[in-house]
């Protein structure tokens, strides 16, 4: 087995820290959704179309129909919004919502990433293969 300097570590078997190195690099790349909302389903189904095509999301679900209400600089809102499910990686989860963002028109557009805790293993394999080559940078 090789030795190689760690970072303020001193000497260290290349074959375990490979192996760290590999472990932290998976658990940071697990699939995650994003929840979003949109004003429209033309808006999320055009936006979505775009993570799709970059390679930044597997798969995007668009859902009308939802009503949201919410307090937004003091005021009560009702509204009529459609949902929209971002299937991608942990890795890619900060390339997304920047993405987003820049096409939302909302000042504050709901964006949260939440783990995908198990699951199909061949669905999961195939989000990661989806957003690997072009979009996983």
């Amino acid at each position: 087995m090789l030795w190689a300097p760690l970072k303020g570590i001193g000497l260290a078997r290349a074959g375990n820290a490979g192996r760290r190195r590999l472990a932290q690099l998976q658990e940071n790349d697990k699939a995650v959704l994003i929840y979003s909302t949109y004003p429209s389903q033309e808006l999320a189904e055009s936006i979505g179309a775009e993570l799709v095509d970059a390679r930044l999301a597997a798969c995007v679900n668009v859902m009308a129909g939802m009503t949201s209400i919410y307090r937004w600089q003091g005021a009560r809102h009702r509204d009529s919004e459609v949902v929209m499910i971002i299937k991608t990686r942990a890795r890619l989860a900060e390339r997304v919502i920047a993405a987003v963002r820049d096409r939302h028109p909302y000042e504050n557009p709901a964006l949260i990433v939440l783990p995908a805790e198990g699951g199909s293993q061949d669905f999961i394999a195939w989000i990661m293969d989806q957003t690997g080559a072009t979009g996983g940078g």
